[in-house]
């Protein structure tokens, strides 16, 4: 069976550093959904404005798929192995992924859909669009195994003039993301300086103590 994609994703974030490693961990990145194809028409989301939220089935287009039959999630410290199928990794053997997002607003005309809070880089195929449904896709007495696991956010420390430089609702999606901690959790060195690309920009920063400091954010050449 052959899939092709019936939308693509556009965000701000255009490489993996950075991610959100999961959907809903910055609910203020903001992106689009626009369909493509024969599916881009007013028809494909009569009825989606009835939903709050939608499941986007992607592609990890940035990734090849991967044979390794376990990997380390970053949320055991990137030092304990797990089988593939017991993790959310980005490295899996068809390369799919799934998030659930809220629908900010839908353009029937230009057949877009404006949605926040998903892990998807700029880019993305998707292969699917489904509406989140409470009574079935939400349960909550589910086992969260080692994702129960406590995750500490950084605190993030801004610069003078980047509010100059972002709106207030980017600005916010920025400082979300940050406090995730993009690093790789194998790495703690507080003089190393890593790079974030954000839109049109190439966001500086340092990690000391469970401080993010942003140090500077000029424009990309």
């Amino acid at each position: 069976m052959t899939i092709e994609p019936v939308a693509v994703y556009s965000t701000l974030l255009h490489e993996k550093f950075g991610l959100p490693r999961q959907a809903g961990l910055a609910g203020s990145l903001e992106g689009l959904v626009s369909l493509r194809g024969n599916w881009a028409c007013a028809d494909s989301l009569r009825g989606l404005e009835e939903f709050s939220h939608i499941w986007l089935i992607w592609g990890f287009h940035l990734n090849r798929p991967s044979g390794n039959r376990t990997v380390r999630p970053p949320r055991l410290g990137g030092n304990r192995r797990t089988g593939v199928f017991a993790s959310r990794s980005p490295f899996r053997p068809n390369g799919l992924g799934m998030s659930a997002v809220e629908i900010v607003s839908i353009d029937f005309e230009k057949a877009e859909i404006k949605v926040k809070g998903a892990d998807l880089a700029d880019g993305s195929p998707i292969f699917d669009i489904k509406p989140y449904i409470p009574y079935s896709d939400s349960i909550p007495a589910a086992s969260p195994g080692y994702t129960a696991l406590e995750w500490k956010k950084l605190r993030v420390v801004f610069p003078e003039g980047i509010d100059r430089v972002f709106a207030p609702e980017r600005l916010e999606a920025l400082g979300q993301i940050l406090s995730l901690d993009p690093r790789p959790h194998y790495q703690d060195d507080p003089q190393r300086e890593y790079g974030l690309l954000f839109a049109d920009r190439n966001i500086r920063f340092k990690v000391r103590d469970g401080v993010l400091e942003v140090l500077s954010f000029e424009e990309r050449s």
